[in-house]
């Protein structure tokens, strides 16, 4: 091979390089810790991100009020997050693309098993307590209605207008499969909108009936019901840290933190957090630290 041909492919493999270096994510020179985008989520990045630093992880970056589950997931395996905190029901049917399972350890094997085959991804200890999907509805109409469970709306033409975000209306464990499930009818389409605009929809009774999360702090701070899933639709929705495997091991102290975190966290101090962010509008970082205090972390 001529200079002249040396130069040419030297030339053609540096610019290939360049290339596949520029597409590359950069990775951060410290943690990163995502969070979807409404307030559950931003409390338990910080819970999590609070707790690295605890155990000595350095300062960790925070990237809350991602888009939702796809955009975290895609963070993720790219490396522009470290970890994330998700629910094991949204894991197995939306990321994952799998059957719906109404089987809590079925569904915690299947899920650690294939985020640790596609994605070298380690689903971390559940915290403690599940946010499953809620129908609710006001309080007053709750008892004006009767409605207990959500087979009480079935026929009730005073619950005829639905919303809902955006990834319920779309997800096979969302809006298609509970209205099979239930044989709900709603008049009109759904009114679809941010997660966080939904109780204030439900609130100035432009919607009767929200898709929202069991754990949400505005059910009891606006006097809202919610229905009891009586047909056991939705799956096991328990939350867990997901967390790179090259992360864990550049930094060992993230796994401390997940071991700390175990089982920490119950539904009603879930709500509580909520409650206090949204209601009370404090800060979600002191929030955090005065519950990690309480529990002696």
């Amino acid at each position: 091979m001529n200079s002249t041909v040396r130069r040419t492919a030297f030339t053609v493999v540096y610019g290939v390089l360049l290339t596949v270096t520029a597409c590359s994510p950069p990775r951060s020179s410290h943690v990163v810790i995502g969070a979807k985008n409404f307030t559950e989520q931003v409390v338990l990045g910080e819970l999590l991100a609070q707790e690295i630093e605890a155990a000595g992880g350095g300062p960790v970056e925070r990237r809350f009020w991602l888009a939702g589950s796809y955009l975290c997931q895609q963070a993720l395996v790219s490396g522009r997050i470290d970890g994330y905190v998700e629910y094991t029901g949204t894991a197995l049917t939306a990321i994952l693309k799998q059957p719906l399972d109404r089987d809590a350890a079925r569904v915690d094997a299947t899920v650690s098993k294939l985020y640790e085959e596609r994605y070298k991804v380690r689903v971390g200890p559940g915290l403690g307590f599940e946010d499953t999907f809620a129908m609710v509805v006001r309080g007053d109409d709750a008892r004006r209605l009767g409605l207990r469970a959500i087979s009480d709306v079935v026929g009730k033409a005073e619950i005829s207008r639905l919303g809902v975000g955006y990834e319920f209306a779309e997800r096979p464990d969302g809006l298609r499969g509970l209205s099979a499930a239930y044989g709900l009818h709603f008049s009109g389409e759904p009114r679809t909108m941010e997660l966080g605009l939904l109780y204030r929809a439900l609130a100035a009774r432009q919607v009767d009936i929200v898709a929202g999360n069991s754990t949400d702090g505005a059910i009891k701070a606006l006097d809202f019901v919610a229905l009891v899933d009586d047909r056991h639709y939705f799956p096991p929705y328990e939350a867990v840290p997901l967390v790179r495997e090259d992360s864990l091991r550049k930094w060992p102290q993230i796994g401390v933190a997940m071991l700390r975190l175990a089982g920490k966290v119950t539904a009603d101090e879930m709500r509580g957090m909520n409650l206090a962010v949204e209601a009370q509008h404090r800060d979600v970082g002191d929030v955090v630290r005065e519950f990690r205090a309480r529990k002696g972390l």
